[in-house]
């Protein structure tokens, strides 16, 4: 390691030593002591890991490595090599839960160099897919039913879950900038029914996204996480859309975005990471 240049202006030299002599030679001395001027070598890449469920392993567009459905749709493996990004792992794996994620081996994917980490999770702790499906094929007192249980859990379970989660995730890349990602409205009500869902029944259940994702985005700032959230960047493009970035329900990765909805996760996380400024 290059000695710190502070430890120059801690060098003592005898006191007055500089009388009579010409200001040339105290000036050419003092240049000896510090020397040329280091040239700062450019900072290298970051090293980053990938955690969560479908929705950071890029479940939907396979082919897939292996059973967690990784895929290199997944944002993760679009984002690596963006702005000098270097991606260590990709851990995220289809059906983890706050739980799983940690006691099956995730965070083992962070060492030392571990800097960027982003993280999706929380969706599966409440059983989000089986309100969509409840509200998909079921009457409007089913999907009631199904609805009110899921924002139960998002509103009174999901925290406790997510502090767990966060607060390992710290203890194990504490220098790592953490970024966590929100879901994607589900349907564009603009365009009409869709399957058994109503344009009231796609209302209420994007409104059940905006809840899981407020609850996610609080639990991540108190954590100082960076939530980056997908919203807008869905906005018409909902599984009923004319230009769709969400899977259809007959699909195998049935309300997962597709290739162009993989991108947008991908470009919004590129964002985060240039904003946090991180190197």
């Amino acid at each position: 390691m290059a000695p710190d240049p502070g430890t120059v202006r801690h060098m003592r030299l005898p006191s007055r030593w500089y009388e009579g002599v010409p200001v040339a030679v105290v000036l050419a001395a003092a240049g000896a002591l510090v020397g040329p001027t280091a040239v700062a070598a450019p900072p290298g890449p970051l090293t980053y890991d990938a955690l969560g469920d479908s929705y950071a392993s890029g479940y939907g567009v396979p082919p897939y490595d292996g059973a967690c459905g990784r895929s290199e749709a997944a944002y993760a493996a679009q984002v690596d090599g963006r702005v000098r990004i270097d991606l260590d792992d990709l851990a995220a794996c289809a059906g983890a839960t706050t739980v799983s994620m940690v006691g099956g081996g995730q965070l083992d994917a962070f060492d030392e160099e571990t800097r960027l980490v982003t993280l999706s999770i929380g969706g599966n702790d409440t059983g989000w897919s089986q309100a969509v499906t409840a509200c998909l094929v079921r009457d409007d007192a089913s999907c009631t039913a199904a609805l009110d249980t899921v924002t139960g859990r998002i509103a009174t379970t999901l925290p406790l879950l997510l502090d767990r989660a966060y607060t390992q995730v710290r203890a194990r890349a504490p220098r790592a900038e953490v970024i966590v990602t929100g879901y994607p409205r589900l349907f564009s009500p603009e365009h009409g029914a869709y399957g058994g869902a109503s344009v009231e029944k796609q209302e209420r259940l994007n409104a059940g996204a905006d809840l899981l994702n407020a609850v996610i985005a609080q639990a991540a700032a108190q954590h100082g996480f960076r939530f980056v959230d997908v919203t807008a960047r869905f906005a018409g493009h909902g599984v009923n859309a004319p230009e769709p970035w969400i899977l259809p329900s007959g699909d195998p990765g049935a309300f997962h975005p597709n290739a162009e909805g993989y991108r947008a996760y991908a470009t919004a996380v590129t964002v985060a990471v240039a904003r946090a400024g991180i190197r």
